[in-house]
């Protein structure tokens, strides 16, 4: 009888060859990785460069009111527009203005009373500590010792960098580098409420582009008052101003987007939450290079603390089951 078992591969030379290993996971994936942590992060950049030709809310309105048409010009041309009930509507419309709305409106308001970008990215930072932290209370788990341990040292971390800048930066007011924290509550609140509605049996009922989109004319909504009443609309409509609108819609709010999604099909959502954690030193490099933001030994000791920080909570924290 013939011997069928496989034989090891030979080299021409009649040596026994090694079959190549698969390339680990990650590698798969690094040009999607690299492309989002870019263009995520270049929306920091674009918003310090469009502000000086307008004011934070107008310029966010003007960026959602672009974004809607965009989205609302491709769900019909695509027959995507789905019919859904009206409370599935005003949950979106709800965790848009949370998680777009007052997350970019803290930002931007912050830039514009020139608070550092890398600053404000490193307080930002906070939000999926401050999820990790408090999502099992809401869905009535406790929250372990380690994800507690991680979440006062990032907050240690930014109350290093932070109040260093306080302390040695008579120009810029207080109230630039606290409100990037009502950042962290927006994305932070609009986060616990998904996941408590998810452990309630609420699931999403529309797909994300349709998602996007009912979020963003929520966002447009809600800045309206804020931009015709206390800045009336002002914007120079120049070239740089139009050259930045258009980054912010199509590379950040779609590109980084579309990249977050194609990434979310292809590797756990842990290793796209991941991801998050890079904004603060890109950021910061991102603003050195861009408009030769300094970047101090404090930020660096506050970013070093700050990232034990994360990876206590990441290490203690259990991946939620999908969703939706």
């Amino acid at each position: 009888m013939s011997d069928s078992s496989p034989q090891p591969e030979r080299s021409s030379a009649g040596a026994p060859t090694r079959a190549s290993a698969p390339a680990p996971a990650w590698r798969a994936t690094l040009p999607l990785d690299a492309a989002f942590v870019l263009l995520w992060n270049s929306g920091f950049i674009g918003a310090e460069f469009g502000l000086p030709y307008t004011g934070p809310f107008t310029l966010l309105f003007w960026r959602y009111l672009a974004l809607t048409v965009v989205l609302a010009a491709w769900l019909a041309a695509t027959r995507r527009f789905v019919r859904t009930s009206p409370a599935a509507v005003a949950r979106t419309a709800l965790l848009g203005v949370l998680a777009h709305g007052v997350w970019l409106g803290c930002v931007l308001l912050a830039i514009d009373l020139d608070a550092p970008v890398g600053i404000i990215a490193l307080v930002t930072a906070l939000q999926p500590l401050l999820t990790g932290a408090l999502a099992r209370p809401v869905t009535g788990e406790p929250t372990s010792p380690g994800q507690w341990l991680g979440l006062v040292l990032g907050f240690l971390g930014v109350a290093v960098a932070v109040g260093w800048r306080l302390s040695n930066d008579a120009e810029t007011p207080a109230l630039a580098y606290l409100l990037p924290f009502g950042s962290v509550l927006g994305i932070t609140a609009a986060s616990l409420l998904k996941r408590r509605w998810a452990t309630r049996g609420i699931q999403a009922e529309l797909p994300m582009d349709a998602t996007l989109f009912y979020q963003s004319l929520a966002v447009t909504l809600a800045v309206l008052a804020p931009a015709w009443l206390a800045e009336g609309f002002r914007t120079d409509w120049t070239p740089p101003f139009i050259a930045t609108m258009t980054w912010l819609v199509l590379a950040v709010s779609l590109g980084a987007y579309w990249i977050m999604w194609r990434l979310l099909q292809k590797r756990p959502a842990t290793h796209v939450a991941s991801l998050f954690y890079l904004s603060p030193p890109v950021t910061m490099l991102m603003a050195y290079a861009a408009f030769n933001d300094p970047i101090t030994p404090t930020d660096l000791l506050g970013l070093a603390i700050t990232a034990t920080g994360v990876y206590l909570v990441h290490r203690h924290t259990k991946p939620n089951p999908p969703t939706d």
